[in-house]
């Protein structure tokens, strides 16, 4: 751990415990379902302490950049991890093909919604848009992946792509994963889906017109939700 990683890591650890309510953190550990240790400390203070980071602790380059979110993401409480994906945001020029191998790491570890949605959007999601061809490898074989959230992450990883979307592989990855009885697969495929057809309303009804067979009660319901309230364009 370099300097900067371990006074960022002691820095916002002091700000949460600061802001600790034991009710609070019972409530939430409740609402994840998990036991993981939480200070009890609400996304909205979060932010102030995350906006704060980004202006004292900058990293100097990509490896800076990767300690700095790993000493936060190894800390034991969840808000701390939080607050690592949220340093790792706030920082654009670092989200690169070069981190995905942290996104992976807690994508991995987090192995729950709450983490791996947001690194999936926002981290590795920003990464296949800008570093398409570069990435597409790595997304196809994350479609594969034996464990579940990682192909969750490459489902999710097409979201809030619009116009850029690779709709061709969008709907191939939805077909790969489609006879999976997983909960969360179901409906990051609908998600997915329902997002593109935003953009494409035709393409996406001709696609689950045509596949509708292959798919989940639950993915074709999720993706019809938007069609629902228009007209096909």
């Amino acid at each position: 751990m370099s300097p900067q990683s371990d006074q960022l890591a002691r820095y916002v650890t002091a700000e949460l415990r600061a802001l600790a309510d034991p009710a609070k953190a019972l409530a939430m550990g409740a609402y994840m379902k998990t036991a993981q240790a939480f200070y009890g400390v609400p996304t909205p203070r979060r932010a102030i302490i995350v906006r704060e980071t980004r202006e004292r602790f900058v990293p100097a380059d990509q490896k800076s950049y990767e300690r700095n979110v790993l000493a936060l993401w190894k800390l034991p409480y969840r808000e701390e991890q939080y607050c690592a994906i949220a340093y790792a945001r706030q920082h654009p020029r670092f989200i690169t093909p070069s981190a995905l191998w942290l996104y992976e790491r807690m994508i991995r570890d987090g192995a729950w919604w709450d983490f791996v949605d947001e690194i999936a959007v926002n981290l590795v999601g920003s990464v296949f848009g800008n570093f398409r061809a570069k990435t597409r490898p790595i997304i196809e074989r994350w479609c594969d992946d034996p464990d579940m959230w990682v192909r969750r992450t490459a489902i999710l990883a097409h979201l809030r792509h619009k116009k850029e979307t690779d709709a061709a592989q969008l709907f191939d990855h939805c077909l790969r994963r489609s006879r999976e009885p997983e909960f969360f697969i179901r409906k990051a495929i609908g998600w997915a889906l329902r997002e593109y057809s935003k953009t494409d309303p035709r393409a996406v009804r001709t696609f689950l017109t045509k596949n509708r067979q292959r798919l989940s009660n639950l993915s074709y319901a999720e993706a019809s939700k938007h069609l629902a309230r228009t007209k096909s364009r």
